[in-house]
């Protein structure tokens, strides 16, 4: 808001009225302001009560199951990952708030806080399990549940949230009833100073009532959904602190709207991540007996190549962390993978990687070829009579990046390939590895995600063969470490 320039016209009105008149004027003002006052006091309260729970959710959802992971896989002892503080902190927070929530917006919190000792409960039973030996799968089990409880307690502080969203709403209705009586009640008093000063009461009639509609009209529209709403700079003193505050309430309520879509898409990358680091078993055990089966024959150099392979391939899988890698890297990642594959499958599989060399400095989301790759083998050349050949190539042009994997496999029928599009659609990972479209979904999500567009992979199927392609930016590596939402 604006500097405060109020017009003080009013005022020489008022002082040329009697004392009778100033009095009739001043208690209803009076009595409005300090509804306004209180109002907005409770809003500021309810913006401040948000604020904390949205700042827990990260510490709940997590930091404790962070934690508790650290314990069951033997990183950190009990006592040095902190989970009990951690635990005694959202507690405590969860404690402060309900102190200071009105009773009828407490059921969340009620619920939360229970939901609480069932995660304790939980972190004792890890706690028991580690001093009697158990073995690692039972925590494993167990640490689910803490996953689980943890985002259950998540989802009750959402529906708080919600009701105090609710809760503001009402307020908001209320701050209506509130302005349409105190207008009626200028109105009114407005009739009677007619009789003793028509013309100056129509003017300050006119005066106050604008910016009361200006409110009436704003907080409507937020209550109805409009956080674009915001209320102009007021020239009525009485309502100046009440607009202000109806614009914080709005900044506030239009920022954790924002920052609960970011949690979800946070939460959408992270479930990606765990998703993605899931290795095919069959895939490791598989290149281990070539490699034993080759040893023994003594062929040393394929051997050392295979070897090489499977570690190349498991480095740049797991990359030290990092998100983004080179496309040389990428390149190289396939390159182990279809080598490997090779010489499991020999001569069914045939491939072509085309990816130009002045592409290799750019940088791409790793473990997008892959997977499609991986797919085309599985799904498609593999049961193909005869076999097949998988091509992958990349080309760049203004500033984008476009790359395609083809196969000459068995194709997708048209209901498939229907079903495979909408799975897609739903914005939503495939949770179990090894079904059809697993790492097509995933891979069409992570795009989507990561470079922030609407559109992700486009597939083509038919009786020759799959077809799957994506367009993405070119990214260096400065762009992803000056930006955060890059190298985050």
């Amino acid at each position: 808001m604006g500097k405060r320039t109020w017009n003080r016209s009013i005022v020489s009105r008022i002082r040329g009225m009697s004392r009778h008149i100033v009095l009739l004027m001043t208690v209803p003002a009076a009595v409005s302001l300090t509804l306004m006052l209180v109002f907005a006091v409770r809003y500021s309260l309810s913006m401040q009560r948000m604020g904390t729970i949205a700042a827990l959710k990260p510490l709940i959802s997590e930091e404790i199951p962070g934690a508790v992971w650290q314990v069951v896989s033997g990183r950190e002892t009990m006592e040095e990952s902190r989970t009990y503080d951690l635990i005694s902190q959202a507690n405590g927070t969860i404690d402060d708030i309900s102190r200071t929530t009105d009773k009828e917006d407490q059921l969340e919190l009620v619920l939360a806080r229970r939901t609480m000792e069932t995660l304790v409960q939980y972190v004792d039973q890890i706690r028991d399990n580690l001093l009697r030996g158990e073995k690692v799968t039972v925590n494993e089990n167990v640490l689910s549940e803490v996953r689980d409880v943890a985002e259950l307690v998540v989802s009750m502080l959402n529906d708080y949230i919600t009701a105090a969203i609710r809760s503001a709403a009402a307020m908001s209705a209320r701050l209506y009833r509130v302005v349409l009586w105190t207008a009626v009640a200028e109105v009114l008093l407005s009739l009677f100073i007619l009789l003793l000063a028509s013309r100056t009461a129509q003017s300050t009639v006119t005066f106050v009532r604008e910016p009361i509609e200006q409110l009436e009209s704003v907080t409507a529209r937020l209550a109805e959904g409009d956080l674009s709403a915001r209320l102009p700079a007021s020239n009525v003193e009485e309502l100046w602190n009440l607009t202000g505050q109806v614009n914080i309430m709005a900044d506030n309520l239009d920022t954790m709207m924002h920052q609960r879509i970011r949690d979800e898409r946070d939460l959408k990358k992270a479930e990606l991540r765990t998703l993605q680091a899931q290795i095919n078993p069959h895939f490791l055990y598989n290149t281990l007996d070539a490699i034993v089966w080759k040893a023994e024959a003594g062929q040393e150099q394929e051997v050392i190549q295979l070897t090489r392979a499977l570690s190349d391939f498991f480095r740049i899988s797991l990359s030290s962390g990092a998100d983004w890698i080179p496309i040389s890297q990428e390149k190289k990642h396939i390159m182990g993978y279809l080598s490997i594959q090779k010489t499991r499958y020999r001569d069914i599989l045939d491939y072509e990687i085309d990816i130009p060399d002045d592409m290799d400095g750019s940088y791409i989301l790793k473990l997008l070829l892959q997977p499609l790759v991986e797919n085309a083998l599985y799904h498609g050349i593999k049961y193909k009579r005869g076999g097949g050949k998988i091509c992958v190539t990349g080309r760049k042009t203004d500033g984008r990046m476009v790359f395609t994997v083809s196969d000459t496999g068995r194709g997708m029928d048209p209901a498939t390939l229907a079903a495979l599009r909408a799975r897609m659609a739903e914005k939503q990972p495939a949770q179990t590895p090894g079904e059809h479209g697993f790492g097509l979904v995933n891979v069409n999500l992570r795009i989507r995600l990561y470079y922030n567009q609407a559109d992700g992979l486009n597939i083509e199927s038919g009786q020759d063969g799959t077809r799957v392609s994506f367009c993405v930016p070119c990214r260096t590596r400065e762009d992803i470490e000056n930006d955060q939402s890059l190298s985050g």
